[in-house]
């Protein structure tokens, strides 16, 4: 072995590793949470426990015509704890992969305290329409959909790549205005997607399998429309673009 070759060998600096699951940290917190209180369910509390659990951390909507007099705490907390309980393995897959793919970008764009709030609100707000629409109905709401909702919401203003224009990392790219969102044929098709499938699931089409129970469409459609139309309540300045990916560099065709 020659010197320059035993001196490259002493300067190359070691491979980084790359994480098997490169998500930030409190994703990996979230989906953790969801998978805890999910293995509690079913390996520790008996049904009635589990029925228990769903009546007082569940999204009710009859609690809200019900005389105050009548009600428990419930009434101020399960706008936002139903979106932490699940009804099987399959509803917490489901969500669980959405919120990787769509929570993390978020995350990395807005940060851990703006994502706890966002949670916060977004499940308030897919209670709400859920509510509105099934006023006064002795329906139960859980799962995390209607936040993950709020995060494809949130995703549809910042995560898809400009037309013609090389890809940034999702969460450094420009935030786009309402109106440059409606003019970007890729996040028109995707929201035209989305809203189809919700429209489909409203009218009874099963679109994943047969399915015991039913979808909260309504929900959804409430998580969505809080995050594309407040994201910007949320949105902090990109982190700066590392050196290597110059925009001079970035806007050539």
């Amino acid at each position: 072995m020659d010197d320059s070759t035993e001196a490259q060998m002493v300067t190359e600096p070691p491979s980084p590793r790359v994480p098997i699951f490169n998500l930030p940290g409190v994703i990996l917190a979230s989906l953790g949470l969801l998978a805890a209180i999910y293995a509690v369910q079913l390996f520790v509390l008996s049904d009635q426990a589990v029925e228990w659990m769903f009546f007082n951390f569940g999204f009710i909507p009859l609690r809200y015509v019900t005389p105050l007099s009548q009600q428990g705490p419930q009434l101020f907390w399960t706008p936002v704890s139903y979106s932490l309980l699940h009804g099987d393995l399959e509803h917490l897959l489901f969500n669980g992969l959405w919120l990787m793919a769509f929570g993390a970008p978020v995350a990395r764009r807005i940060g851990t305290a703006r994502y706890l709030i966002f949670w916060l609100l977004s499940a308030i707000a897919s209670a709400a329409l859920h509510a509105a629409l099934n006023w006064g109905a002795p329906t139960l709401l859980i799962g995390a959909s209607g936040v993950v909702s709020g995060l494809m919401g949130a995703a549809c203003r910042f995560a898809f790549p400009p037309e013609r224009r090389m890809p940034l990392p999702a969460h450094l790219n420009r935030r786009l205005s309402i109106g440059e969102a409606f003019r970007s044929r890729t996040v028109v098709m995707f929201m035209l997607f989305w809203f189809v499938g919700n429209i489909l699931i409203a009218v009874g089409v099963p679109l994943i399998g047969d399915s015991a129970q039913p979808i909260a469409w309504d929900a959804h459609i409430g998580g969505f429309l809080f995050g594309f139309f407040l994201f910007a309540l949320f949105d902090r300045k990109p982190p700066e673009m590392p050196p290597t990916l110059e925009t001079s560099d970035i806007l050539q065709s």
